[in-house]
């Protein structure tokens, strides 16, 4: 899939927004991490029973979690100004608390500013999963004077990413290689081939990271943010997720409905949909903004996707994929622009339409042999720094959503047999997609979770907001994720790019901004433009 976690070149378009990686996907985990029965499969793919629901726990905290939700916080500086950063203690296993195998989770805040009084902490997760919170709150957080003036603002990476307790899995050597994998395989020995990456990528994961693969669940990672909450003195949880960030709140709100605060899901997902389903409908999304970004291109006399048509911008993209999977092209380094690089660069620009006018100039560039621009993108999406190094993200991603959910595919045959599907909801992605959702297949570590609804019965009221040309979270997950939440409201944004709140919209940033400040939902079937 691919978390609201993004432009190097760019930063502020994407770097702001969560990241979903085509190929993976996010379902529900059981609350205890054990195996949970369920949803049977049918061709490898995962069921909703019809009345699955996610149970809350219990309201008492098990005495064997006392020491974490008693413990006091060391703040100290942590070098950005006016933050002061802490590190928190959960179990690693929460069936088995144990101080030999506790994980420390970062957390970093920025105290209310005032005027006006101090509402409480507000929790922010940007997505991916593995977008790094601190991070986000720190460098790119959209909230304005209003907001940050009434709470605290908080992050908390969540356990396997970034700084707290970071899955690692290749060196970044080995991860340039893997990155520059033919995701689109033309013959058996490149079936093999993608095969073999796929395994050692999970070879490396469970090497490196060991028994931290199978506690990194959404459901351990919701239960890590009641600890924060009890540990910051707060008796509800305030929270604003983006992406895969709307899963870690809707499943939080499953949980503890009772401590649900106002919460805020931005770009929702849908929790009962199987692993399959969620690629299938990915991809139909980045098809939608890929002839949204080509009816704006072809509009421009320079597009490089010719000014015929919508249809023939595809066709010429898919033309240039096709190239560069014979002949890769120069980017004036050792890497040339792949087929999956490419694809990947356009991929990344889907996120947000004010990369628009850079990509029509990178595919420009690529059409004419130089591959820098694509390659600047990929790196941005894949968070490589010029240097090499990558960050965690593209590490933590799978083990989260491996975990999660069931995989899409168990094998090439599956991937096969639902090609023409994957093509009818993107002819130009479709491929590169349905080929990337066998990875879970080869995961060393047997999924946790289940589909099933979220329905947090007795929680305060929730706003939902979905964004109708959503790339990487379609609207209609915004609005299944609402209709399943008892107390929520949908608030709909009329556009394109991934998430809605704090990306220009003064429409939305004013409904999103009264409820967090007064508590008031906007009025049903708000829309904004």
């Amino acid at each position: 899939m691919a978390t609201s976690r993004l432009l190097r070149t760019s930063a502020a378009l994407l770097a702001a927004t969560a990241l979903l990686i085509s190929g993976c996907s996010s379902g529900s985990s059981s609350a205890g991490g054990e195996a949970s029965p369920g949803g049977g499969t049918e061709a490898g793919v995962q069921r909703p029973a019809e009345d699955a629901s996610l149970a809350p726990l219990p309201a008492a905290t098990p005495s064997g979690l006392r020491p974490y939700y008693d413990q006091k916080l060391s703040w100290h500086s942590c070098g950005v100004a006016d933050f002061e950063c802490a590190t928190m203690k959960a179990p690693l296993d929460y069936a088995k608390p144990s101080a030999d195998t506790d994980l420390k989770l970062a957390v970093a805040r920025k105290k209310a500013t005032g005027p006006g009084s101090r509402i409480g902490s507000l929790l922010v997760n940007p997505g991916g999963p593995g977008g790094s919170a601190i991070d986000y709150l720190q460098q790119y957080a959209p909230q304005p004077a209003a907001v940050r003036a009434r709470y605290d603002m908080v992050a908390m990476d969540p356990r396997g990413v970034a700084r707290s307790a970071p899955v690692e899995c290749l060196t970044d050597k080995q991860m340039d290689r893997y990155t520059q994998t033919d995701v689109t395989p033309d013959s058996p020995a490149e079936v093999n081939k993608l095969i073999s990456a796929y395994r050692s990528f999970a070879k490396g994961c469970a090497s490196r990271a060991g028994k931290l693969l199978q506690h990194v669940s959404t459901i351990e990672a919701a239960r890590d943010m009641d600890v924060l909450r009890a540990v910051l003195d707060d008796d509800k949880l305030n929270f604003v997720g983006a992406s895969y960030g709307t899963f870690l709140g809707a499943t939080y709100a499953g949980l503890y409905p009772s401590r649900v605060g106002r919460m805020v899901l931005d770009g929702a997902m849908n929790p009962v949909l199987d692993s399959r389903t969620v690629n299938v409908d990915q991809t139909a999304g980045f098809n939608t903004a890929f002839r949204a970004f080509a009816a704006d291109c072809i509009k421009h006399k320079d597009c490089p996707l010719g000014t015929k048509s919508v249809d023939d911008a595809g066709r010429q993209l898919s033309a240039l994929f096709k190239k560069l999977d014979a002949h890769p092209a120069a980017t004036g380094e050792e890497r040339k622009l792949t087929e999956s690089l490419a694809t990947t660069g356009v991929i990344a620009a889907m996120y947000d339409e004010r990369a628009w006018p850079v990509l029509r100039d990178y595919l420009g560039q690529a059409e004419a042999g130089n591959g820098r621009g694509l390659l600047t993108l990929s790196d941005s999406y894949y968070e490589r720094d010029p240097n090499g190094t990558y960050a965690n993200q593209m590490y933590a991603n799978p083990a989260v959503n491996c975990l999660d959910l069931a995989s899409a595919f168990n094998g090439p045959g599956q991937v096969r047999a639902a090609l023409p599907s994957f093509r009818k909801a993107s002819p130009v992605f479709g491929e590169n997609f349905a080929w990337a959702a066998l990875n879970c297949a080869y995961w060393p570590v047997k999924p946790t979770g289940t589909t099933h609804r979220i329905e947090a019965e007795g929680a305060a009221p929730i706003l939902v907001v979905g964004t109708t040309r959503d790339p990487a979270t379609p609207y209609t997950w915004a609005k299944a994720l609402a209709a399943q939440l008892s107390s929520a409201t949908l608030l709909t944004y009329d556009g394109d790019g991934h998430t809605a709140y704090g990306r220009g919209s003064t429409c939305i940033d004013r409904a999103i901004n009264n409820y967090l400040l007064k508590g008031t939902v906007p009025p049903k079937g708000t829309h904004c433009k």
